[in-house]
């Protein structure tokens, strides 16, 4: 049975209105903490970059790592056709206690049903991938979740920054990071992360059959991108 750390915190925070510190382990630096009233946001508390996702996603939208919801939710408020897509199964019940429609409780890469027009990931929600390897094969299981001509909206972060004192590894690439949740003193397993500047995914994309379009760059390292399904 898989340990679900982070969908404690979220519940706790939800039903009994707080939750202790979650913390985030990493395989750089010292531990940090992770705040989980940030997964239950409001139209007035996203950042630009979110909003604007949201805007660029069409049609028949999977919201992947969708977490409690937030952005389903306002998407579905807007009359759009989203499904939620979120491994976490307390997440999911929150999400359906909230009112978001569809609720998928499936880890990605297993998932598998009719097509859709937009993938989105956001919160970094490309970092699923956990390492160079795991993109390809994200972008190969992608297309078979994409219509024809459709797209995969995301954003992710540039972290060479944590290198600026010292030489990028030359065994792995700098942007595949481990991470272990922690609360009330339970830790779960450990879980790889990615983090991909544009011109590496823009590489990889275009060898996997998707053309790269930069939407934004928010000149602190972060930036928001689609991939879109070549003709």
């Amino acid at each position: 049975m898989r340990v679900d750390i982070f969908g404690e915190a979220l519940s706790d925070y939800y039903y009994k209105g707080r939750a202790e510190t979650l913390w985030l382990h990493n395989s750089y630096a010292e531990p940090e903490e992770m705040p989980v009233d940030v997964f239950f946001r409001t139209e007035e508390d996203m950042p630009e970059l979110e909003l604007l996702a949201l805007e660029y996603s069409r049609g028949k939208i999977l919201d992947i790592g969708a977490g409690v919801g937030s952005h389903a939710l306002m998407m579905q408020k807007q009359g759009r056709n989203v499904t939620a897509l979120e491994q976490s199964t307390q997440a999911c019940l929150i999400m359906k206690t909230l009112g978001v429609n569809k609720v998928i409780n499936d880890d990605v890469f297993a998932f598998r049903n009719e097509p859709f027009d937009t993938l989105l990931l956001l919160m970094n929600g490309i970092g699923l991938c956990g390492t160079i390897e795991g993109l390809h094969l994200f972008l190969n299981h992608a297309r078979h979740l994409l219509n024809p001509g459709g797209q995969i909206i995301f954003d992710s972060s540039d972290i060479a920054y944590l290198y600026q004192d010292g030489d990028l590894p030359e065994d792995f690439y700098y942007g595949e990071i481990a991470y272990q949740y922690e609360y009330r003193g339970n830790k779960g397993p450990w879980f790889r992360w990615l983090y991909v500047d544009w011109r590496t995914i823009a590489d990889i994309a275009s060898a996997e059959g998707f053309n790269f379009r930069l939407l934004h760059d928010d000149g602190q390292d972060q930036y928001l991108a689609s991939l879109e399904l070549k003709k």
